[in-house]
């Protein structure tokens, strides 16, 4: 195997080496650092051996991403306020033509998904989203994870059940949730309270993700009349100098606010039976900084 078709072979790789990883951490640049960790494996390992390179790329870098798991989560224990996963933009592109598989991939890279995901073991996220995301036979995950695949098999039943049972059951149509999405715009920034608290579910959450290097909330914030007077007040506050977008972001509707071509903050909703159920803000301007760059890029 010549030094070019093992670098052909990875980067033929690399979307599904990078969307496990992501999927395993929650933020792009720990994806990308356990990827190129797994691209130095590659290219200095024997690969002789070496049957079904995207196999063995998939185990490097789904081993890879659980050690890095296990040490981020110390980390996160000290986070300030809540803690929601870095926005990714989704665009599947011709390379995922299926619309059923689409919604598949959407669903495992929703902010509510992988909320979720965090109150699971690594071992369990891995089985997860190696078998729920993309599809990968339990005899494959066993081997991955250097585990039979009864064990395997358990691990991934659980770990199901377990999402499930947490995992908001929102509108799956995205015509809905983009209706709302721009409807939530149109209240919060004109300042329309009773729009807005139309909009909401009684039981309404705000999870608010700042890392504490932002303004935000850093409690969770519960029930219509609590939410739509935060938001309203958040409208109310608004710099004329703000750009509203609704952008598409972890398979889904969400608006970003620009500041000097700069992403200050991203909203997006869960919706249920026609009504908002969850507002997420994330604020951390480290987990914003990759979309300026990735829009600033596409406009050339």
């Amino acid at each position: 195997m010549t030094a070019y078709t093992a670098t052909d072979l990875f980067e033929e790789s690399r979307p599904v080496l990078t969307g496990v990883a992501y999927r395993m951490l929650g933020r792009i640049a720990d994806a990308e650092d356990v990827v190129q960790e797994a691209w130095l494996r590659w290219s200095s390992a024997g690969r002789e051996d070496v049957r079904e390179p995207r196999a063995f790329l998939v185990r490097i870098t789904t081993r890879l991403a659980i050690d890095r798991l296990r040490h981020l989560q110390s980390r996160r224990e000290a986070y300030v306020g809540p803690w929601l996963p870095e926005p990714v933009v989704t665009e599947f592109g011709p390379s995922v033509p299926d619309t059923a598989e689409q919604a598949v991939l959407a669903d495992s890279v929703s902010l509510a998904v992988l909320v979720v995901l965090e109150s699971l073991s690594p071992l369990e996220r891995a089985v997860f989203v190696l078998r729920e995301a993309f599809g990968f036979p339990y005899a494959e995950i066993a081997v991955t994870l250097d585990r039979t695949e009864a064990a395997v098999r358990q691990l991934a039943g659980r770990a199901k059940r377990h999402v499930e049972e947490r995992k908001p059951r929102y509108d799956v149509d995205p015509a809905v949730r983009r209706d709302l999405t721009e409807r939530f715009l149109s209240a919060a920034s004109g300042g329309d309270f009773e729009k807005l608290l139309d909009l909401l579910a009684p039981d309404v959450r705000l999870v608010s993700d700042s890392g504490g290097k932002s303004k935000a909330p850093r409690r969770i914030i519960e029930t219509a009349d609590k939410v739509s007077r935060f938001l309203f007040a958040v409208g109310r506050d608004m710099s004329v100098e703000m750009e509203a977008r609704i952008v598409e972001l972890n398979g889904g509707p969400a608006v970003a606010l620009f500041i000097d071509g700069n992403v200050d903050t991203v909203f997006q909703v869960d919706v249920e039976e026609g009504f908002i159920q969850c507002v997420y803000i994330v604020r951390n301007p480290d987990k914003l900084s990759g979309l300026s760059v990735n829009w600033a890029a596409a406009r050339g």
